[in-house]
């Protein structure tokens, strides 16, 4: 078991996100010539987000849940509304499947298109789970724990209020000016009072202090520890149950 302070294997986490994020951005634009269009290098780029993936992964380990049961690769499980789906990061412990993962970013600058690519990737794949789950795709486990993260660049295209069109109905007043940081927050609590996700985890760091480790956590109820914390419980719970 680790003996750094959460905060500590975070922040190496983030380090890891912008370093890699960077390198192949330039290794693309040296290439090309130029760089891609909308940061697309770093998008397809792959690997950024390792560092998250590789901490809840040793998260859950610690909290005695075998490593081996735990799948970064041939994470495809079944869905309701398409054949499959392939997650970040599952774990399947005695023919259970026990947790799911998505771990998403996003670097400006088109945070429109993306924040509702965003929104639709994360609503469709815990509701094709729960209705794949409610027809016993995933017999004989009991209920998973879904869990989404999101890290999302801190610079004043995210930070800003942005309007909205309202051209037959009026938005809930709460998105009326809401910088996209704001509307990542919503949703994020949304997912989970919902019921969608058992817990998300939303996290701010701009590019200088990213490579630093620096990250900010703009919604107490969203930080790291928590979504940490929910996981590790429920697997510290099923490990005593298996005994």
């Amino acid at each position: 078991m680790s003996q750094k302070p959460l905060d500590k294997r975070l922040a190496e986490a983030v380090r890891h996100y912008w370093k890699t994020r960077l390198a192949q951005d330039k290794r693309q634009g040296a290439r090309a010539g130029r760089k891609d269009q909308g940061n697309r290098a770093a998008v397809t780029g792959g690997a950024q987000l390792d560092g998250f993936v590789k901490l809840m992964r040793a998260l859950l380990a610690e909290s005695g849940i075998p490593d081996a049961t735990i799948h970064t690769q041939q994470t495809v499980i079944p869905g309701f509304f398409r054949p499959t789906k392939e997650w970040d990061l599952v774990a399947v412990v005695d023919g259970n499947l026990f947790a799911g993962i998505e771990f998403k970013s996003q670097a400006g600058p088109s945070y429109g298109n993306n924040f509702n690519n965003r929104v639709e990737e994360a609503l469709g794949s815990a509701t094709d789970l729960w209705i794949a789950y409610r027809e016993g795709a995933f017999k004989p486990s009991q209920r998973p724990w879904l869990g989404y993260f999101m890290l999302l660049e801190d610079e004043p295209r995210s930070t800003s209020p942005v309007s909205v069109q309202e051209p037959h109905f009026k938005v809930f007043e709460e998105f009326r000016d809401a910088s996209y940081a704001k509307r990542y927050q919503l949703f994020c609590e949304r997912l989970v009072r919902e019921r969608l996700y058992d817990a998300t985890c939303f996290l701010l760091s701009d590019r200088k202090g990213g490579l630093k480790g620096s990250y900010s956590e703009p919604a107490e109820e969203l930080n790291f520890r928590n979504f940490a914390i929910s996981l590790t419980a429920r697997a510290e719970a099923y490990v005593r149950q298996r005994v």
